[in-house]
């Protein structure tokens, strides 16, 4: 079974910086996607960032030239690097995972989820 395991949350002040974590194991397939998506309280799960094993990236546009997302040589573990984070940033943050031949972009195209970790920005 494919598992995800998020790290790298927790609070700090707007302007500064945080690095999420997202390891994955159990993988079948040597082309999928990961993404990073968020969801703040009352407020539907969005997508903040994908990559595919492909090479390509996508950003929402809230976070473009802000969040850097990226995958190691393995390519079992994925990063969402963010910079410049403002108050709106706040929510859980997730990694999700699935076969497919490009990144969706909804939280339904995504059948494999981590546990979530809290960024609270103030």
């Amino acid at each position: 079974d494919v598992q995800l395991v998020e790290s790298g949350g927790g609070s700090v002040q707007a302007g500064g910086s945080l690095r999420l974590s997202c390891a994955g194991s159990g993988y079948a397939y040597s082309r999928y996607c990961m993404g990073w998506f968020r969801q703040a309280p009352g407020q539907e799960r969005e997508v903040v960032a994908s990559i595919h094993t492909g090479g390509s990236t996508y950003y929402a546009d809230s976070v473009k030239g802000r969040f850097t997302i990226a995958q190691d040589n393995s390519k079992s573990t994925m990063y969402l690097q963010m910079n410049s984070l403002k108050p709106e940033d706040t929510a859980m943050y997730y990694c999700a995972t699935d076969v497919r031949s490009y990144c969706g972009r909804w939280a339904y195209e995504y059948r494999y989820w981590g546990q979530g970790t809290q960024v609270t920005v103030s």
